[in-house]
């Protein structure tokens, strides 16, 4: 199957379509039913996360994410989040993005949820996700947040 693109505006109710779309790409992939909720979930998390990083800074520009398959159903989310601990470092142990070395600066209320919020998805997709690989955007700003999971039966378009 060829990689399943798909770009969205920092908004939450984009979020649930997000992973309607990456379920359905899976399921077509031959992932096991058994893993679809989980899938449902993580693409949740790291798609709200991407939406709050981008909401938390002020950021306008689209949330991509790309689906494909081969010996395994890999998800990438990208966020183009300006600037922060989550932009900063290149892991794979997304505890690395957990840390902030920045100083405190006084932001509003809701901007703050929204920045802890992002900073704890990846607490929740550590434990979703058994391959999970968080990174800096290579020569530009953002993160790519990317999973995968076995494929178990042979695509239905194969």
């Amino acid at each position: 199957m060829p990689t399943v693109r798909l770009s969205f505006s920092p908004a939450p109710a984009h979020v649930r379509t997000a992973r309607l779309v990456a379920v359905a790409v899976a399921r077509r992939a031959g992932v096991a039913d058994a893993l679809l909720e989980e899938i449902r979930l993580a693409i949740g998390e790291a798609c709200s996360r991407a939406v709050a990083l981008h909401r938390s800074q002020g950021t306008d520009s689209l949330i991509d994410m790309a689906m494909d398959n081969g010996d395994r159903f890999t998800v990438r989310v990208v966020d183009r989040a300006v600037e922060g601990p989550a932009t900063t470092a290149a892991t794979s142990d997304p505890a690395a993005f957990l840390v902030d070395d920045a100083p405190a600066v006084e932001v509003p209320e809701t901007l703050a949820e929204e920045a802890v919020a992002a900073r704890m998805g990846l607490a929740l997709l550590a434990g979703l996700v058994d391959d999970l690989r968080v990174s800096a955007v290579p020569g530009g700003s953002g993160t790519e947040v990317s999973m995968s999971w076995p494929v178990t039966r042979r695509p239905a378009d194969a």
